[in-house]
């Protein structure tokens, strides 16, 4: 059970519309900086208190300069936001990112990887390399995001909370409306026992039927049913991402990739490498993978060696 100074800053997040990932994530650093002090309630620390967890993190935990960024944006929230308090200047200055070139695998490692999957888990990786998904954007894909006839995929509220358009391989079809009718009768199931698919909070406030619509079926569902995290509502969650991860460890050994370390995210890392050395613009790319910054994307060029210019699934190749 969670204390009421939790529960307190959880009300302030979801107030705020940030993700579940992201509420869970600051209340794990709050928690740990709690811990770290003795259980001693945040109002009776301050900014010596937070630098001293900061180096910490830093110094004996070694963690990566990501997550040092991570749990300092949690603490400063729940000073900022929730005790009304400025903690001025820390006086700590965080590492600096080492710029890392990102793991890609050429083309024949793809299509033998891919090979050494089936069914649902090969689609998902297809979807990953072949329109440049992050494993959590695949996961969350519902039927209405699916345009077969545009070949085109809507990825929502994303990293940074954001929406996008992406390019669908026709490679893709048979399996896609395939798993769109399955995903449909397996909400119409839940729907005669009066559950459906997990809903946004605000969705299924403005339309409490919304469920019931084939459009907000999840096109990878879980095998079970759980409790809505916000409502308590017992629905259809999707899949998870452990499942699609031990899977793909296994097809990599029997791929015999063994001289790079292979993660669901690689596949986005040679979907976009692949699309620049095929001659796609470095600003279509960024636009299919939801780049902020082309600064961002232009890592990928440090793979190559160059920039290049044109557009098409890389999938469509294999």
């Amino acid at each position: 059970m969670a204390s009421p100074f939790l529960n307190m800053i959880r009300f302030e997040i979801r107030l705020r519309g940030y993700s579940m990932r992201t509420e869970k994530t600051y209340l794990y650093w709050i928690k740990q900086f709690i811990y770290f002090h003795n259980k001693q309630h945040p109002k009776d620390l301050g900014a010596i208190e937070v630098k001293n967890y900061l180096s910490w993190l830093a110094n004996d935990r070694h963690v990566a300069i990501n997550t040092q960024k991570v749990a300092l944006n949690a603490i400063v929230f729940m000073y900022h936001k929730i005790l009304k308090v400025e903690l001025g200047e820390l006086g700590f200055t965080l590492a600096r990112k080492q710029r890392h070139i990102p793991v890609v695998l050429e083309i024949c490692e793809v299509k033998a990887i891919i090979n050494e999957l089936s069914g649902r888990n090969k689609i998902i990786v297809k979807l990953m390399y072949g329109s440049g998904l992050r494993v959590s954007e695949v996961l969350r894909l519902r039927v209405q995001d699916i345009n077969l006839h545009r070949y085109s995929l809507t990825i929502r509220n994303s990293k940074g909370n954001k929406d996008r358009q992406t390019i669908l391989s026709a490679n893709l079809h048979n399996d896609l409306t395939s798993l769109i009718q399955q995903a449909i009768r397996i909400q119409q199931e839940d729907n005669v026992i009066g559950l459906g698919s997990s809903m946004p909070f605000a969705m299924a406030r403005k339309d409490p039927n919304s469920f019931k619509k084939p459009a907000w079926a999840f096109l990878f569902p879980s095998t079970g049913l759980c409790n809505h995290p916000v409502t308590g509502v017992k629905c259809r969650h999707h899949l998870h991402q452990t499942v699609i991860r031990k899977a793909l460890k296994v097809a990599v050994q029997k791929a015999g990739v063994f001289n790079k370390r292979v993660s669901c995210h690689t596949f986005r890392h040679s979907f976009a490498t692949h699309m620049l050395m095929a001659g796609s613009d470095i600003r279509t790319v960024q636009e299919l993978l939801g780049h902020n910054d082309v600064k961002i994307t232009q890592i990928y060029t440090h793979v190559i060696g160059k920039h290049y210019a044109g557009a098409c699934s890389p999938l469509d190749r294999l």
